[in-house]
């Protein structure tokens, strides 16, 4: 598949997802970068904005299988993973493969289950399979995890710890809609006889990981390049900081740049690419000081400062 095909496939998932989820339209390209990244996405927000309705319709437009695994306080890690069940017939024991198989996982209020239920999910992110018993299980590919949190309220949830943070490649929010796009609902919901907002399939699931690959011939110049390692080393010396960007995350904004640019419809990447993902793929990497927390710090407003400190470089088109 070439780059004009891909983004024009991108294009399609847009239009069909955003005919049943009222959202911002980079709301909905910040979560479609992510996919094409081959990442996961983190998607926080306070309750009815439509985060379930977001995940499906992906799952539905890429024409992908789909998963909800709705997070407690009880829930277990087998009840992610899977466990061996006991056959009676054959007297063996036979795996009975969890929620977590499917290409698209909703993992929705990941931050109400307990640290040991969320680091369930740890090695399927990273890695694409689950263990059970000493027995490895791959996953469908492709595989994505969506998970949402509710930022407000706190009791009794479980904040997600760094190592699980950064296995998302952005985090977003989607806010509440405007006026006209409320008002939209509420005339949707006029008619309790219409069905649910649905989507149908625009791309075959098949072709998801072709789009994927068009991403490693997006041309990125050496400049940019730098740029990119610039920015993440940037956030380590921030006075507001205690840990900032990890190489791998350096690396996540090197991958959402490319996704970016294909969105856009380019084979390479310009710097509004690499500032357009900067803050969904920093933000929630960074770990603040205890008094710059206190102060009321905001990651956000870190890395636009660190976006106005590094200077950006005089790049030449490749198509000039």
């Amino acid at each position: 598949m070439d780059q004009p095909t891909a983004t024009q496939r991108c294009e399609r998932v847009l239009d069909a997802v955003s005919s049943a989820v009222i959202a911002d339209e980079e709301f909905l390209e910040t979560v479609l970068t992510g996919i094409l990244a081959r990442g996961h996405v983190l998607l926080e927000d306070v309750p009815g904005t439509g985060k379930t309705l977001t995940a499906r319709s992906f799952a539905d437009a890429l024409g992908l299988s789909f998963s909800r695994i709705q997070f407690t306080p009880d829930l277990l890690p087998a009840d992610i993973t899977g466990s061996n069940v006991y056959d009676e017939g054959t007297g063996e024991f036979e795996f009975s493969p969890g929620p977590v198989f499917a290409n698209v996982v909703l993992a929705d209020e990941i931050n109400r289950a307990p640290p040991k239920t969320q680091a369930a999910l740890l090695e399927a992110m990273g890695e694409g399979q689950v263990t059970v018993d000493g027995t490895t299980h791959e996953l469908p590919t492709p595989f994505f995890v969506l998970a949402t949190q509710n930022p407000v309220e706190q009791e009794g949830t479980f904040g997600l710890p760094e190592a699980q943070r950064d296995r998302f490649i952005v985090k977003t929010t989607m806010g509440y809609p405007d006026f006209e796009g409320e008002r939209e609902l509420v005339d949707k919901r006029a008619d309790r006889t219409a069905k649910a907002p649905s989507v149908g399939s625009v791309v075959e699931g098949r072709e998801v990981a072709a789009v994927q690959r068009v991403l490693e011939s997006v041309r990125v110049d050496g400049k940019l390049r730098d740029y990119v390692v610039s920015l993440g080393r940037a956030t380590r010396q921030d006075d507001r900081v205690e840990v900032g960007v990890s190489p791998r995350g350096i690396q996540r904004l090197f991958e959402a740049a490319r996704a970016s640019a294909v969105i856009a419809g380019r084979e390479y990447v310009v710097p509004d690419d690499v500032k357009r993902v900067a803050e969904p793929t920093f933000a929630h990497r960074l770990v603040l000081t205890d008094e710059a927390s206190v102060r009321g710090a905001d990651r956000s407003a870190v890395v636009a400062d660190v976006l106005e400190r590094v200077e950006v470089p005089a790049v030449k088109s490749p198509s000039a």
